[in-house]
Formats: C-alpha cells, structure tokens, sequence
C-alpha cells in the first residue's frame, strides 16, 4: 500500500480500467470465477444467451436470463467505486474505463466514465429508436416491447456484436496519455476490451485483483486481494 500510496502521489494523469471484479463487493458476481456466471448450469450457455443471435431468435428466453442474473437494481457501489470517484474530484484520475455494465462508478459520483460494453440504464426500440430507462426493462414480464411495437433491446454488447468505435478511440486516448495505469478487477482474458492496455506507454502500471492476471509481467506493481479493500487504504 506504501508502494500505492507513493505512485498516486507522483500521478497527475490516472486511468483506471476496470472489469467485473470491480462490482463483486456490491453483490454483482462476475463472470469466470468459481462462483461466477459461466460456472453456474442453465438450460444454454451463458454465452450463447448473451449472443445477438439468440436475442434475435430466442427473445423472450434472453430477458429472462437477463433479468435474473445481469440486473442487480439494488446494487449500491461499494468503496473502489467511491475513490475512484474521489480520486477524480482531486484531479489525480482522468478516465475510468470499464467493461462494466451497472452504472455503479456513475452512481458513486465519477464523470468520465467510458463504458465499453454499453449499460443496462440505456435500452432502446429496434423500431423507432425511442429511449427505455432500467425500470421499464426490469419491471416488465417477457419481452419488453414498444409503444410502437417495436422490441427494446438494452444498449449492452451482446457476443457477436462490436463494441462503439467513438468510446474505444476515447479509450485508447486516454490510457495512451496516462502516467498511471491502474487495472483492477479483471481477469484481463475478454477481447477486445483487455488489448486497449497495450496503448499504455506510462511510468507506472499497477495491477489490482484476486487473481494474477496473464499480463503480470508487465506491471510495475501486483497487489492481489479485493479491489474494495485496496482503494480504501489509497490516500488522497
């Protein structure tokens, strides 16, 4: 945390890049871990229900599952959110870039906040294009539709579709110019997303997570253990 503490210190230009584990301390499970989604069993792989071919071809089935295991509507944001948001407000971070779908770095105050793989508080008819908040999603049975008749369809990147071109320039921007690159809660194995730390040519890069991720020998520092628990002891 001495180590930590003295690299934030020096940094005036911080991104942070974050995946599932960033969320885990709020009640949201992640992905690959033991306990994590693609671990659990279900009539069809997680994958393929979050696939923009099965969305297309089997909708109903899709807002079930998605429903019940990707909205937590009750999730409030845990200590990694609120310092980073913190660390905003003193000017050290510049971005958060997240693959993360929740609105928690939002709701805890941070502004910049580059979301890779969309948001479940953006939902949209295929049809006319008219904007759905959260609740009308979550608070509807089946599939949701328009009042038009049209299918809303959440603004997440489902398997098999692209991620926003706009938000991964600004991504790439943005880790490209970082003295300080912090990644946290990720298991840095999700592509495209992880290959935009490859654009970091800064002095420090520090790694925070449970587990040691593939690229731990780039990282100048690896502190393993719950991001929640290692940003409360960051020092601002």
């Amino acid at each position: 945390m001495d180590d930590l503490n003295n690299i934030i210190k020096e940094s005036k230009n911080i991104v942070f890049f974050g995946g599932a584990g960033v969320s885990t301390e709020s009640g949201i499970p992640d992905f690959r871990s033991v306990d994590g989604l693609y671990n659990q069993k279900y009539n069809y792989p997680p994958e393929k229900i979050l696939s923009h071919s099965f969305f297309n071809s089997k909708t109903e089935e899709f807002y079930d599952f998605y429903r019940q295991r990707i909205l937590y509507t009750d999730a409030k944001p845990n200590a990694a959110h609120i310092k980073l948001a913190e660390l905003e407000q003193a000017g050290k971070l510049k971005a958060i870039v997240t693959q993360n779908i929740d609105g928690l770095h939002q709701a805890a105050g941070s502004k910049k906040v580059l979301e890779l793989h969309g948001s479940v508080y953006r939902n949209n008819c295929m049809a006319c294009g008219k904007f759905y908040s959260l609740e009308a999603v979550s608070e509807s049975d089946g599939v949701s539709f328009c009042n038009c008749g049209g299918i809303i369809k959440p603004d997440v990147v489902l398997y098999e579709e692209s991620l926003d071109t706009e938000v991964v320039e600004e991504a790439v921007e943005y880790i490209s110019k970082a003295d300080t690159l912090i990644i946290g809660g990720t298991s840095l194995v999700v592509y495209p997303a992880a290959g935009l730390v490859n654009y970091f040519r800064g002095k420090h890069l520090v790694v925070i997570n449970k587990t040691a991720p593939p690229s731990l020998n780039r990282a100048c520092l690896f502190i393993q253990g719950g991001i929640g628990e290692v940003m409360k002891g960051i020092e601002i």
